[in-house]
């Protein structure tokens, strides 16, 4: 089987055996660090998560429209 790799593909990361996308391991690390940074100076749960998921649907969508746009 011949596989075709375009030449402006985004860089991977091997996990456990899958290639990962670069962008959605910054994504899951900013919302890890923006969930703990809330969660302290705030003080609560859902604000924390709450923001979280906003920074890293934001960082993800970005990630994604770049890769789609350059190939």
């Amino acid at each position: 089987m011949a596989v075709l790799t375009s030449p402006a593909a985004s860089a991977t990361v091997d996990l456990a055996g899958s290639a990962w996308p670069v962008y959605k391991l910054e994504a899951l690390v900013a919302a890890l660090v923006i969930g703990a940074l809330l969660l302290l100076v705030v003080g609560s749960a859902q604000v924390a998560v709450l923001s979280a998921a906003a920074v890293a649907s934001v960082r993800w969508i970005i990630g994604a429209t770049r890769t789609v746009s350059r190939t």
